[in-house]
């Protein structure tokens, strides 16, 4: 058996402080290894938003479990089954988008968890191996380590939220700000971090604690997911692979451009 990796995000989670996660939308198991070996806690790879498939989706879980973290992938809407075959290979927890009532939880969830719990179908072909433990371990542990986040980014979904929270299997509710926002606004503004969009997510921490569960967002820099987590959000996102790619090559040509301007275009090599 192999080191238990899908268990550290219950770890993290259950720990102080927030959980940091790398945010992973390339369809390319490097890209999210080389995030995973940094002091990420986690990476989410985004398949209803992003160029993942579930081929390229599967390679990036065991890309980011050999640098020993785990891996939550956050499915198309509606896709339930794909959320069942995305933990049988090694996820360690499904975002699912757009659960707007119990009902929607309670399908989620019986895809993500196995019986009495749910009715996820067996058949954990990576995830054996990846929690660590022999066949009845994982039977025994896998709904209470495999996580099933439900996304809140609707009207519907607030006015629903403590009936989605209720529902047994529902470990953890995850704000979608940008669709929440223009939901908010019926429409009008994209305002993700918007007066309406902070109180909204006040609220979801609170019922969310309250339920016993905790509550998570996407954020668009460290200084927003710093911000995100002193709100109480403990899931918090850091950007993702793009705006980190375009970041980090802009302070380089800036930098570059700069240095070339100022010093008359001489550079000093160090290799």
């Amino acid at each position: 058996m192999t080191e238990a990796v899908i268990g550290k995000l219950s770890e993290r989670l259950n720990a102080e402080g927030p959980t940091y996660a790398a945010w992973v939308g390339v369809n390319e198991p490097a890209v999210a290894e080389t995030l995973a070996r940094e002091n990420f806690d986690a990476v989410i790879l985004d398949m209803q938003h992003g160029a993942l498939d579930f081929a390229g989706a599967s390679r990036a879980i065991l890309s980011v479990a050999l640098a020993g973290k785990p891996a939550i992938a956050r499915v198309p809407v509606g896709d339930f089954a794909l959320a069942s075959r995305l933990l049988d290979g090694g996820a360690a927890g499904i975002i699912a988008p757009m659960i707007n009532s119990r009902a929607d939880a309670a399908r989620f969830v019986s895809f993500a968890k196995f019986p009495p719990l749910g009715e996820r179908s067996w058949g954990p072909r990576a995830a054996l191996d990846l929690s660590g433990r022999e066949t009845q371990g994982y039977l025994r542990d896998a709904n209470g380590f495999s996580h099933a986040i439900a996304m809140i980014e609707t009207r519907e979904a607030l006015d629903a939220l403590d009936d989605i929270l209720a529902v047994e299997g529902v470990d953890g509710v995850y704000v979608g700000p940008a669709d929440l926002s223009i939901a908010l606004n019926r429409g009008a503004k994209w305002d993700p971090r918007g007066e309406a969009v902070l109180t909204a997510a006040a609220h979801v921490v609170a019922r969310a604690r309250a339920h016993g569960k905790y509550a998570g967002m996407f954020c668009y820099d460290g200084a927003d997911a710093a911000r995100m987590a002193a709100l109480g959000l403990k899931l918090c996102s850091i950007g993702s692979d793009g705006s980190l790619l375009r970041t980090a090559a802009r302070a380089e040509l800036a930098a570059a451009r700069g240095a070339a301007s100022a010093g008359g275009g001489k550079i000093e090599k160090s290799y």
